[in-house]
């Protein structure tokens, strides 16, 4: 998280983190303390602070609201599901869906359709909180596969993951 915000501020990073450049992210990180960590951090976000006054960048919302409930689950401390923080990455991660087949999500206060204009259309009832979990493979495609579906999703669950999936069932 802090190697996304420090490159998200230094115009390093303008999207999601591939598997290589999170590796590096680990290894700049891995010998850093808590309170080496929290201060690169603050210094980090300062600078996003300071840049989405000056030049409008959005900051790396979605990565914070991502693992804020990585660490809520593994402390067991479940909560915050209803937060501005959840809405708004929701919100991006299924507007940005590009499944191969006609898709709508349908979540508490809202709808997105998404696919080709053609085809038979397959809907999935869920929550913002599941779609961020889901699309940032905090979820295993059993989990995925099981939830409110209109038909068989298993053609295209590989491609409704951001991030993922989850090697195995995520229990939060």
């Amino acid at each position: 998280m802090v190697a996304v915000a420090e490159d998200w501020a230094s115009g390093q990073l303008t999207g999601p983190p591939t598997d290589d450049e999170t590796a590096e992210h680990v290894r700049r990180f891995a010998s850093h303390d808590g309170t080496e960590l929290l201060g690169a951090l603050a210094g980090a976000a300062a600078r996003l602070h300071q840049l989405a006054q000056s030049s409008g960048l959005e900051p790396p919302l979605g990565d914070i609201a991502c693992h804020e409930h990585d660490i809520r689950s593994a402390i067991g401390k479940p909560g915050a599901r209803d937060a501005q923080s959840v809405l708004w990455t929701s919100d991006r991660l299924l507007a940005n869906l590009r499944p191969p087949v006609p898709l709508r999500v349908f979540v508490e206060d809202g709808e997105y359709r998404s696919g080709p204009p053609d085809g038979t259309e397959i809907q999935l009832h869920t929550t913002r909180f599941e779609s961020l979990r889901w699309r940032t493979g905090r979820r295993s495609r059993t989990q995925l596969a099981a939830m409110g579906w209109s038909s068989d999703p298993t053609s295209i669950l590989d491609q409704l993951y951001l991030f993922g999936p989850a090697a195995s069932d995520v229990i939060e």
